[in-house]
Order: structure tokens, then C-alpha cells, then sequence
């Protein structure tokens, strides 16, 4: 075994030449100092303390803690003489065993006698360091012989030197080495694993591009935020081409394999090295199995050996529940996997399992698909029964693993029961994967026999299944109404024998069918179409069938939100979510769930909920793979819906870039669109330009909802742009909307519409804001009304409101109305008011909606001069012996100026000018 495992890739000496990303040691230098940046400011404040002895760098091994060290030596410059000292097995068993090449250099008359070899070596280090400080750099400091110790203790006791030793634990130093931590004389700084934040800002630094959250999160993962990892796989990653920068944004082609990841597999082997032999095949047990009862791994290796590899960091042992052991290090486990013969697996296997293929009801999802894993990397025959292989293809999904998914429902025949459900499911796959056509092609290698041998409730999610491969297939989304009637037929010819099929089977595919229409006309955004039954659905008791209930309600959130109940929709979002709460949430479930409540929160204006909704979401590296990019298009699209630009670029663009090489939903068009609205408001047009006709040369369409976006955003990118064509263009979507009673996006659109509006168009912003629900409703129905009255008030409030949602622009745009408003009417107050408050807006805003048209009030050049001079307290008489005229003539300017502005103090001058 140990063969097998240590030696098989080669060695390491051939592998460790591999260019890095980022050069040699020097590079690497630069790449602690950018990773460990805080501990490096800490381990040099201990060490050029006068009181302090030098520092102990603690922490695991391969967290870094020697590129510390030399990092911490290079930023101190030529000042410092330093000296690197290693201790082996070896060395820790022979007198002087680190110092062993400064003996070698030493008269033979001094190593006769441990005074003579002490005195030596310091008069050799005071006259090779010249007047510099001296430090030792003691890697492994724990395996140091007394010897050795005793001359590093006198060096540092004689100020000739100081040290940075390396060890993971600070009990594991020598005696007086642990002493002098505890009293404070040396100091400890502990390197632990860097956070995912952390990682983002590395690699962004080292890459010098946006780095995308799939990039981040799926190498942060990979090697558990191990520092010196991270920089290894970064470098293996460009090399195989799997890092790409595509636009600008650093991102992935595909999953990350540390199966040829050569410095991590070294890693990993000299790790592995030292462990003895049951160690060994724990590790590989565990990194087929991914996990095993602590009861199970003790009957077969012990207790002890448990222990120990717990305690020296290898395994992490779950207290609760069954006590699941796992490697600590995931990474760890799928390195070894990669060396591991198929006849080692099977022998692995039986080792853990037996012969018997495991009950399939008792096996977690995770610890089903690292069954199914096993069996097929065993190649064994027969292959997982066909329960147990639909089962991990299912799990496979709600774990975003499409291909493995795929991978499971091959083995799969057309005889077994399992089959045509596990079509469905090669379907579902390949919908995530983006492939509707595969989808649909999956499905129609069902046969009319396969069909008329289903149940009711396979029949309807066989149906259900073939309407969302069609709904995403361009031509074919239209046949969908006429495939669901067809299938009511047919289902009722299924059921005509009640006594076959239970009530309740027949009642849940009934809803099934029922839930295709609901989905479908959700889709194509006829919302009245459905409404009502779907309020019907969420009177029903959920416990009755409750995913039809959860699903029902998916639908109507998303109906109330766009047909102007934003508030009704926000409340039904809420107990949909305490539904879910109270149940275990599959991933596909939440994924819709989210999607709804997401869309619910950027129609009503919660920008800022959106994007602590999008970063709540669960960031597996197999989610980041096929959703990474649709989490960072929300946050991009909330920040480009709140008028906040410069912090909508990075995310949107980064997720147009993932989506280029991995599609999803025809979401890319909506990237583009949203990106060149974002460089719109920054008055970018050319960037703005660019991703507009990207957007154009789209193809495919997307939901009602998904493409309603896309439109808006690249409709306002047009607006920004000075576009005339756009305002005829949203008002001919506005009536299209409103025929449809679809108000929320009638409302928004007509809002971007009536930038510079007609009464006409006021008077159909404020009938449209009568039928919606929420603060958004409230600002379009002041915006309307004040402009229709021309009264600052009513825009004054409506910019209370969009401020109070943190919607800068809107209330920009308000406030410059209601100062053209008040200046036109003489209502001085509320113009002073609507100016500061503008001028300030115009610090946060890239470019303000609409500039003002009414000219503030013009002062002559000696009433400003006079202004000003009062603005800032000084007194009448004052002014007038400054500028030369009499104190009636300041007086006289003063009061034209208070007159013009509207004040009535000196005070409130200040700030005006």
C-alpha cells in the first residue's frame, strides 16, 4: 500500500519544477506578503522589540509559516544578517545537529569543549554580520538537540542574535524555548487558514483583473484556505488552461481537479510520509468513503490510531449524533482518490462496507454519492443496483453535479422500473447544464410502451419534465399549452379506474399537470391568466401535497409582485419561507424560492435586501460552478437598480463572463443589458455601447420576467445615452404591460419613461401607482402629482421616500423637479432646501437624471463679494472698510441678496455660494 500510495506520479524533486505562477522565491515571498500581511506587521513588531528574543510562528504544517519567516527577514532589508537553520530526524539526534555547517567552519581547537564551539560561534556571527543584527531563521524548532538549543539560548541571552522559529504548536518547542513564550520574552504569532474575503483580496492582487466568486470560492475550497496551497493551485490552474481571463475577469472553464496538481500532491505525500502505515489506510479509506462512523473505523483500525490522527490535525471527529469521522483537509481526500488503483478501491471498500451493497434508507445524500463515486471508480460489475443509482443521480443534482448526475442514470436499462425516472432526471441534468435539446431528446427515448406502463404521478412528471425542456427551446415554448391538454387527456383515461390508483396519487398528478399550466403561463408573464386559481391553490392545506403548495406559491409571489402587490407578494415570500424552514430545503426548491424572493425585492425597490440575499446563498463549489455567476449578476443588478453603478461593474461584469462559458437560463442577455445600463450611468458610452450590442446579438428568449429586466436595463442604458427612440419604445412596453395588468414593470418602465414627461404621461404614472402596493407606488404617485401641480412638496416627499430607500438617483431626479418647481412659484425656503440637498446628491451620484432648467438667482459681482464676506461673520462695518464703501451700501447689497435667495440671517448664507 504504502508504495502504491507515496510513489506512484513520480517524485517530487521532477515535479517541484513546474513554473510557478508568479516566479521563484522571491515571488513567493511577495505572495506571503500579500496573504499574511497582518501577521507579517506582527511578527516583525516582536521581533525588533528590544525586549523580545525574536517570535515563534505556530500553526499547521504547510500554512505557511517558513515563507513567513523569510518574508519577515526580506522586508527588514540589508540591516539584517540572517542565518537558516533545519532540523531533520537526524539532526534532533546529534549534538549540534542544525549547527552543524558553522562547526564545519570553525579552527579545530575551538570544538574541543562546549564553551570553545559557544565562544566560536559567536565571535563567527558578530564578525560575519558586521554590525548588522543577526537572526536565525530554525525551521521545525521543536525537533532541536539540547545542544543546539543551548547555543540559540546564549546568543539571543548575549544579543548576538535573535530567532523566528517555526513549529505548530508552542508546547512542542524545547523546555526553554516554551519557557520564554509563556513569559512574553518570546513572541508567538499563530497563522490559521485564510478566509474566503481574504482569499478574494489575494488573488485579486496577484492576478491584477476582477476575480469572479466562482475563481474564489471553488480555490478557497479546494485547498481549505491553505495560503502556500492557494498559490501552488493557482499556478497549476493557469497552466492547464482551466484559469481564464475572459473580459477582463479572472474566472474558471471548468471544476477544479487536484488529480496532477503536482506541489499539492507533494504536499500531500511528504505529509502522508510520516504517518505510519494504519494512518495511512485510514486516510485512504476515508478519502474514498468521505466519511464512517467513529464505531465503524475503531472495530477496524483501533481506537488509538484514531486518537492520534485526530490529535496531530489529520481527522476531524463530529461529537454528535453517529461521531462521523472525516479528513480534516478535504483536499487531502481527493488528492489520494487520484492514486488510488481500482483494485485498491475495491479492496478499500470491503474493507469498510463487505460485500453487500448498503441500505439504500439508510444513506445520507453525501454519503450516497460517495458510494456511487466509489462503485464507479471500482468499475465493478455488476454496477449499483438501479435503485441505488437513481437515488445518487438525484442526490448527484441537488448537489449541482449534472454530470454526474448523467454519469449515474447510464447504468441504467430500459427494462428496470428506475429507468424512465431516471431520464427525467438525465433531463434535469441537462437543462442545468444548459442543453434543452439534450433535455428534450432524453425524454423522447421514452417510448409510447414505457408510457402506457407509467402511474399517474410518473406519467404527470414525465409531461412536466418535456414542458420545461420545450419552454427553454426556441419554437417549440409554444407547444407547451397544447402538451399539457393533451396530457390531462390522457391522465384521465389513466385514472377512469379509481380502483387501481389510490385518491391521493390521483390528486398529486392532477396538481402536477396543474403546476406545467402554472409554470407556464409564469413564463410567459400571463400572470391574470392564473392568478386567481393560484390564490385558490394557497388557501389549500399544504400538508396535503406540499411541494405543489410550495411551487403554487412560487408562482403567485412572482404573479402579485409584477401585477402591482408588492407587498401582498413580500408577505406570501415570508411564509414561504417559514414553510420551508420547517422542512429539509433540496437545493433545486431553494434555488426557486430564492429566484422569486429576489425578484420580489428589486421590483419593490430592497436593493440592499437583494444583495443580502444573493450573498447568503450556500456557495458549494459545485453551486459556484453553475450558479457563481447568477449570485453575482443579482448583487450587480441590485446595485444597477439603486442608481449605484461604480459598484454594480465588477459583479456584472464578471457574471457576463461566466455566462459566456457556462450558460444558464439565457441569462447572459441579461448581463449585458444590466452591464451597459451600469456604464451608462457612469457616462462610459463606449463601454456602454459595447455590451449593448452584445445584448442585441443575444439569441434565445428567457422568462417574462428574466427578459423584462434585460429590456428595462438596456432601454435606461439607451436613455442615458441620449437615445430619442427609447421613450416611444418603453411606453409601447408600458401599454403592453398594462393590457396585461401587469403594473409593477408598467410602473417602472413609465417611470424611466417620464424623464422628461407630458402631463399625459403624469396622468397615467399616477392611475398606474394606483394599482400597486408599496413605497415605489407611493414616490411614482408624488413624482406624478407634483408634477402635475408643479408643487416642490409633493416631489419633495417622493424624494423622502426614494431616500429613505437609499435610491439616490430618484431622488435626485425629485429633488431637481421640485427646485425648478419653487423657484418658478418664489417659494425661496423649498428652493434653498432642494439646492443644498442637490448639491450634496450630486457627491454620491455618477451623473445627476435631470439638471434643473429654471436659472438659480443671479447676484451681481459685488453682492456675491458681499455675501460671502457676511456668510463668514464678518460684520457690516467690517466689509465696508474692506471693499471701500459705506456701511448703507453693504447694507443696501444685503438686503437684494437676502431678497434674491431667500434668507433671513447671515448664517444661513454659508453654504449657499
Amino acid at each position: 500500500m504504502s508504495a502504491e500510495l507515496l510513489n506512484k506520479g513520480g517524485g517530487g524533486a521532477a515535479r517541484a519544477a513546474a513554473p510557478d505562477l508568479v516566479g521563484g522565491p522571491s515571488d513567493r515571498q511577495t505572495w506571503s506578503l500579500l496573504a499574511r500581511s497582518q501577521d507579517l506587521s506582527r511578527a516583525t513588531k516582536h521581533l525588533e522589540s528590544p525586549e523580545s528574543y525574536g517570535v515563534v510562528l505556530t500553526g499547521e504544517r504547510g500554512i505557511g509559516k517558513s515563507g513567513l519567516a523569510r518574508a519577515v527577514v526580506s522586508s527588514l532589508g540589508p540591516k539584517i544578517h540572517s542565518l537558516q537553520l533545519r532540523n531533520t530526524v537526524a539532526n534532533g539526534q546529534t549534538p549540534y545537529g542544525c549547527l552543524g555547517f558553522l562547526l564545519a567552519r570553525l579552527p579545530s581547537e575551538a570544538v574541543s569543549s562546549p564553551t570553545g564551539i559557544l565562544h566560536a560561534i559567536t565571535s563567527l556571527i558578530r564578525k560575519e554580520a558586521a554590525g548588522r543584527g543577526t537572526v536565525f531563521i530554525v525551521d521545525n524548532a521543536g525537533g532541536m538537540d539540547p545542544m543546539s538549543t543551548g547555543v540559540l539560548l546564549n546568543l539571543m541571552a548575549t544579543g548576538t542574535a535573535k530567532v523566528i522559529a517555526t513549529v505548530q504548536r508552542s508546547s512542542d518547542l524545547p523546555a526553554d524555548f516554551h519557557r520564554l513564550v509563556l513569559e512574553e520574552q518570546l513572541g508567538e504569532v499563530h497563522l490559521n487558514t485564510l478566509s474566503e474575503e481574504q482569499t478574494k483580496q489575494v488573488l485579486g492582487s496577484v492576478l491584477g483583473h476582477y476575480v469572479s466568486s466562482t475563481l474564489v470560492g471553488s480555490l478557497h475550497s479546494a485547498v481549505g484556505g491553505n495560503p502556500m496551497l492557494l498559490h501552488a493551485l493557482l499556478d497549476e490552474q493557469r497552466h492547464s488552461g482551466n484559469l481564464v481571463l475572459n473580459d477582463s475577469v479572472w474566472t474558471l472553464r471548468d471544476r477544479i481537479k487536484l488529480e496532477g496538481a503536482t506541489v499539492v500532491e507533494d504536499f500531500v505525500r511528504s505529509r502522508l510520509a510520516r504517518e505510519p502505515q494504519a494512518n495511512r489506510t485510514v486516510v485512504e479509506v476515508l478519502a474514498c468513503a468521505q466519511r464512517a462512523t467513529l464505531v465503524d473505523l475503531a472495530a477496524i483500525f483501533g481506537t488509538e490510531v484514531l486518537v492520534e490522527m485526530e490529535e496531530s490535525g489529520l481527522l476531524s471527529v463530529d461529537r454528535s449524533g453517529e461521531h462521523w469521522v472525516s479528513l480534516r483537509d478535504a483536499y487531502v481526500g481527493e488528492v489520494v482518490r487520484g492514486w488510488l488503483s481500482t483494485r485498491r478501491r475495491r479492496e478499500l471498500r470491503l474493507m469498510l462496507l463487505g460485500p453487500k451493497e448498503p441500505e439504500l434508507a439508510g444513506l445520507a445524500p453525501q454519503d450516497l454519492l460517495s458510494y456511487a463515486a466509489w462503485m464507479h471508480a471500482c468499475e465493478d460489475e455488476p454496477s449499483p443496483s438501479p435503485a441505488h443509482a437513481l437515488a445518487a443521480g438525484r442526490a448527484a443534482l441537488d448537489d449541482y453535479d449534472p454530470n454526474f448526475a448523467i454519469q449515474c442514470t447510464l447504468s441504467l436499462d430500459p427494462k428496470d422500473p428506475e429507468w424512465v425516472p431516471g431520464q427525467r432526471l438525465k433531463s434535469a441534468a441537462y437543462l442545468m447544464l444548459d442543453l434543452p435539446l439534450h433535455a428534450a431528446q432524453a425524454l423522447d427515448e421514452v417510448s409510447e410502451a414505457h408510457i402506457a406502463a407509467l402511474d399517474p404521478m410518473e406519467f404527470a412528471e414525465v409531461t412536466a419534465a418535456k414542458c420545461q425542456a420545450m419552454t427553454w427551446i426556441d419554437g417549440r415554448s409554444a407547444m407547451v399549452p397544447g402538451v399539457i391538454a393533451a396530457a390531462n387527456e390522457t391522465l384521465e383515461s389513466i385514472v377512469s379506474n379509481p380502483e387501481k390508483y389510490t385518491p391521493e396519487m390521483i390528486t398529486r398528478a392532477r396538481n402536477r399537470l396543474l403546476l406545467c399550466n402554472y409554470e407556464y403561463q409564469t413564463y410567459m408573464g400571463e400572470y391574470t391568466a392564473v392568478a386567481e386559481d393560484l390564490e385558490e391553490e394557497l388557501a389549500k392545506d399544504p400538508a396535503v401535497d406540499r411541494e405543489h403548495w410550495l411551487k403554487s406559491a412560487f408562482c403567485l409571489i412572482e404573479a402579485r409582485c409584477v401585477m402591482g402587490r408588492e407587498l401582498e407578494a413580500q408577505q406570501l415570500a415570508r411564509t414561504v419561507s417559514r414553510q420551508l424552514g420547517n422542512n429539509d430545503r433540496p437545493a433545486q426548491l431553494e434555488e426557486s424560492f430564492a429566484r422569486q424572493a429576489f425578484g420580489v425585492l428589486l421590483l419593490s425597490g430592497q436593493w440592499r435586501k437583494c444583495i443580502e440575499l444573493m450573498r447568503r446563498t450556500p456557495s458549494t463549489p459545485s453551486r459556484l460552478q453553475y450558479r457563481g455567476a447568477i449570485t453575482e449578476l443579482g448583487v450587480g443588478l441590485a446595485y444597477a437598480y439603486a442608481g449605484k453603478p461604480a459598484s454594480a461593474i465588477e459583479p456584472l461584469r464578471s457574471a457576463a463572463a461566466q455566462l459566456e462559458l457556462r450558460p444558464a437560463m439565457n441569462m447572459v442577455k441579461v448581463a449585458y443589458a444590466a452591464t451597459a445600463f451600469a456604464y451608462a450611468q457612469l457616462g462610459n458610452s463606449l463601454e456602454a455601447g459595447r455590451y449593448l450590442d452584445l445584448y442585441r446579438t443575444c439569441r434565445g428568449v428567457g422568462t417574462y420576467f428574466s427578459e423584462s429586466v434585460a429590456e428595462f436595463c438596456a432601454e435606461m442604458a439607451g436613455r442615458w445615452m441620449g437615445d430619442p427612440d427609447v421613450k416611444q419604445r418603453l411606453l409601447a412596453r408600458v401599454h403592453q404591460d398594462i393590457a396585461k395588468r401587469r403594473f409593477t414593470t408598467a410602473g417602472i418602465c413609465l417611470f424611466g419613461a417620464t424623464v422628461e414627461g407630458t402631463d399625459a404621461e403624469y396622468k397615467l404614472l399616477e392611475e398606474v401607482a394606483t394599482n400597486r402596493q408599496g413605497p415605489l407606488a407611493q414616490i411614482a404617485r408624488d413624482l406624478a402629482r407634483g408634477s402635475l401641480n408643479k408643487s416642490s412638496r409633493s416631489l419633495l416627499a417622493a424624494a423622502d421616500a426614494a431616500a429613505a430607500l437609499d435610491l439616490l438617483v430618484v431622488e435626485a431626479r425629485c429633488v431637481a423637479m421640485a427646485l425648478d418647481f419653487a423657484r418658478n412659484a418664489g417659494e425661496t425656503t423649498a428652493a434653498r432646501t432642494a439646492q443644498l440637498r442637490l448639491e450634496r446628491l450630486e457627491q454620491s451620484v455618477a451623473a445627476l437624471p435631470i439638471q434643473p432648467r429654471s436659472d438659480a438667482p443671479v447676484l451681481t459681482e459685488r453682492e456675491r463679494q458681499i455675501a460671502k464676506l457676511a456668510g463668514k461673520g464678518v460684520s457690516n462695518r467690517e466689509i465696508a472698510m474692506d471693499i471701500g464703501v459705506s456701511v448703507r451700501t453693504v447694507e443696501g447689497h444685503l438686503y437684494q441678496v437676502f431678497t434674491k435667495l431667500g434668507v433671513s440671517s447671515r448664517g444661513e448664507l454659508n453654504g449657499l455660494l
